[in-house]
């Protein structure tokens, strides 16, 4: 069988794959409330990061999924970005995961199985990490090679944090460097320095499991993470879902140390430009900001960081443990404002 690059074999990669923001409210558009179940804490009816079910007084449950095509050529490394990124979605709402099941969807006339088997195994030690078993899953032949995960987590019903509980004066936080859409385009594209990969690899794999310490702590009122709709798509979400405006300060965002460069030449995803048009309306960038630069601020992010709204009076210290926690990018980027929601960025 002939080798082929994993990125060559996908039309995209990573959280770049997500639909649109303006497709996805389309197809949600109409669906039947899901507020009669009682128990349903977090559904359909808002852009949080997973479904919450309560169980009793004591425990709520946590259910996602998330799945992507190749964002790199190295099948662990793939395994692992996609598993991490999965199990994000778990913390960013306050949880633990405690298990997943694998979703795979492989091209087999065009891939050997150990180069699957290493996918597999990438995933797998992830979740090794994260102290929880792969406990199953569903396979198919499918056209392009996707691999990703569904997850289950528990938390505190007091613990289960929003996107949509950012109070005005809250600080905003960012819990990892940006830019990982840049250097997937330019990776896929054989433009990416190994120390840039390595810098990318890092961070994606990078477990989020700071969120389900971060809900603990009653200063910190909203998290969400930062995935496939960039910065201000999520930020933006947050914000409407708080009824705030947030504010953002280009100058303190932690981007990698190539991201900018490479942007200015020219290494830019698809997906940036998709969200931009998306989201556009609910944005206000500085008048001169160039066109390279609003596309790393729509960057799609796979296995992003946690944006996190918390009260201002705490806001370094808990910066602090974040970067104590093993996140050395964390960074107060900006606040939460009165007034019409929406981003603002200065």
């Amino acid at each position: 069988m002939t080798s082929v690059r994993l990125t060559d074999l996908a039309h995209g990669g990573g959280c770049g794959c997500k639909l649109a923001p303006s497709v996805l409210q389309q197809l949600l558009a109409g669906k039947a409330a899901t507020m009669p179940f009682a128990q349903l804490l977090v559904g359909t009816e808002s852009s949080d990061d997973a479904a919450v079910w309560q169980v009793d007084e004591h425990t709520c449950v946590i259910a996602t999924t998330d799945f992507f095509m190749p964002v790199v050529d190295d099948p662990h490394d793939f395994g692992r970005i996609a598993a991490a990124n999965a199990l994000s979605d778990v913390y960013a709402m306050g949880g633990k995961p405690i298990m997943a099941l694998a979703i795979l969807g492989m091209p087999l006339d065009k891939m050997d199985v150990d180069t699957v088997r290493a996918i597999l195994a990438g995933g797998e030690s992830i979740c090794a990490e994260a102290g929880i078993p792969i406990a199953g899953g569903h396979s198919i032949d499918s056209a392009e090679p996707i691999y990703g995960l569904a997850a289950i987590g528990l938390c505190a019903p007091a613990d289960v944090r929003r996107n949509s509980g950012a109070q005005a004066g809250d600080a905003v936080i960012l819990t990892k460097g940006l830019g990982v859409g840049i250097y997937s385009a330019a990776f896929k594209k054989q433009a990416l320095p190994a120390a840039a990969y390595a810098e990318m690899l890092a961070s994606t794999t990078l477990l989020n499991r700071v969120g389900h310490a971060l809900a603990r702590d009653k200063d910190v009122h909203a998290i969400t993470d930062v995935t496939g709709f960039g910065l201000l798509g999520h930020g933006l979400e947050m914000a409407r879902g708080s009824g705030l405006r947030i504010r953002i300060e280009q100058a303190r965002l932690p981007w990698f140390t190539q991201a900018e460069a490479l942007a200015q030449a020219g290494y830019l995803t698809g997906a940036s430009k998709r969200n931009w048009n998306s989201y556009s309306d609910g944005i206000t960038l500085p008048a001169e900001l160039p066109d390279w630069r609003r596309a790393l601020l729509t960057d799609p992010q796979t296995s992003g960081g946690l944006l996190v709204a918390c009260r201002p009076e705490r806001a370094e210290a808990i910066r602090a443990m974040i970067e104590d926690a093993g996140y050395p990018r964390a960074t107060i980027i900006g606040e939460a404002l009165a007034g019409t929601p929406g981003v603002e960025m200065v």
